[in-house]
């Protein structure tokens, strides 16, 4: 059997223009710029109006990462996107934004692994392309998290933005060849991080929405501490199913959570501060879009080289995890 590989051949992203200061925030929480920048790294996040879904900011992502392909929408066999805040229940974002792009009766479907949503879909799409079931494929992350975001919440409230990111998988390169990789869960620390309702278990009703129910409950500690954990065990293992040292890793490009989080799995893989992108500063924490957009301003902005390894970590709700190595 003819060995195949996958490979990232585009990417894209797209940020709504509205952007919300610390110096915002300010004015209706107790924070401050310094300490909202000191323990997180975060000065603005983007927030999309009110006329703006997921969907919208997927489709203008897509579209970027078809045109550095080199494809048109007919040549995608297969989207999925990664998502806590679809436009809707139901239909899927995907099956929207494949209908709006013009690519066919395609194979769409959205999945939900919280912040990690975007490596769980690149793992995916490698099994679907070394497989041989599809040839190009599209992997989105996306979340509006602005609008499940609790305003009255100090200490959650200030991490949170919009945003999506997608890339373009081929069974053909030259691109970032998907190696090796990693991925968890533990649902018994599901609750110190979930939307309590909204879902079949707690219906949508006046007391749900009275108590604040259908926005982000953060349990931050608990969540910090498994976070470095998870994110540092995830990057050894997918270097360990690589076949890669530590010392080959040219650049980090993780889950744009917490910089203090992003610092410690650095730390872990012996990296320099030039060997780390961060733009958390910009977007703050945009859960599934965060992996997904920093790989396409690392990639434009000539981070990542022609011979460049890359590694991807990230940590989010379930609890989830996982890593990925990308070898350009």
């Amino acid at each position: 059997m003819v060995s195949r590989n996958a490979y990232i051949v585009g990417t894209g992203h797209s940020v709504p223009e509205g952007v919300i200061t610390n110096a915002d925030l300010e004015k209706i929480v107790d924070t401050s710029d310094e300490w909202i920048t000191s323990r997180t790294g975060i000065k603005e996040r983007r927030k999309a109006d009110d006329d703006t879904g997921s969907s919208d900011l997927v489709a203008e992502a897509v579209s970027d990462a078809l045109e550095m392909a080199g494809w048109e929408p007919e040549d995608v066999q297969g989207i999925i996107v990664g998502t806590v805040t679809p436009d809707y229940p139901f239909p899927s974002t995907a099956a929207i934004v494949a209908d709006r792009l013009g690519m066919g009766r395609i194979p769409a479907y959205d999945f939900e692994a919280g912040c990690t949503a975007f490596i769980y879909g690149l793992i995916q799409a490698k099994a679907f392309v070394e497989s041989g079931m599809m040839d190009r494929m599209i992997v989105v992350g996306a979340d509006c998290l602005t609008r499940i975001t609790n305003w009255d919440d100090r200490g959650s409230c200030i991490l949170f933005g919009d945003g999506a990111g997608a890339v373009a998988v081929s069974s053909r390169g030259p691109g970032g060849r998907l190696g090796g990789w990693h991925w968890g869960s533990d649902g018994s620390l599901g609750q110190h991080l979930i939307q309590k309702a909204g879902g079949s278990k707690r219906p949508a009703s006046h007391e749900t929405v009275d108590r604040n129910e259908h926005t982000i409950f953060m349990n931050g500690s608990r969540i910090f501490k498994h976070a470095v954990r998870a994110m540092h065990d995830s990057c050894m293992e997918a270097l360990k199913k690589d076949g890669t040292e530590k010392s080959s890793v040219d650049l980090l490009v993780s889950h744009q959570a917490n910089l203090r989080i992003i610092d410690a799995t650095a730390r872990a893989l012996e990296l320099e501060p030039e060997q780390v992108f961060i733009n958390i500063q910009k977007y703050g924490n945009t859960s599934a879009a965060s992996i997904p957009i920093a790989l396409d301003e690392a990639y434009r902005s000539d981070a990542i080289g022609e011979s460049s390894t890359v590694v991807l970590a990230a940590f989010g709700a379930g609890l989830t995890w996982g890593g990925m190595i990308l070898h350009w």
